[in-house]
């Protein structure tokens, strides 16, 4: 299974969209700085998740979600989700 996810930073509320297959040890790694950009802006919340059963399915949501730059658009979709 892999995962998309969009993580809340608790610092400056900005989000953070990323694809994992084991995401609470990729939450770990956002939270204790092992990850690049990330690390400036935590901690982080998962705010919302999907699984795929394949990495492409995930990787094409991933980068569906990534290119909607509306801030807007992307709190609806965590809103519905919850």
């Amino acid at each position: 299974m892999y995962h998309i996810y969009v993580l809340q930073s608790q610092t400056d509320g900005s989000y953070y969209i990323g694809m994992t297959g084991d995401i609470e040890k990729r939450m770990r790694e956002h939270n204790f700085g092992r990850t690049g950009y990330a690390s400036l802006k935590r901690p982080w919340k998962l705010v919302y998740a999907e699984q795929y059963e394949t990495r492409s399915e995930a990787r094409k949501r991933e980068l569906y979600l990534k290119s909607l730059k509306n801030k807007k658009y992307l709190e609806r979709i965590i809103h519905q989700g919850l």
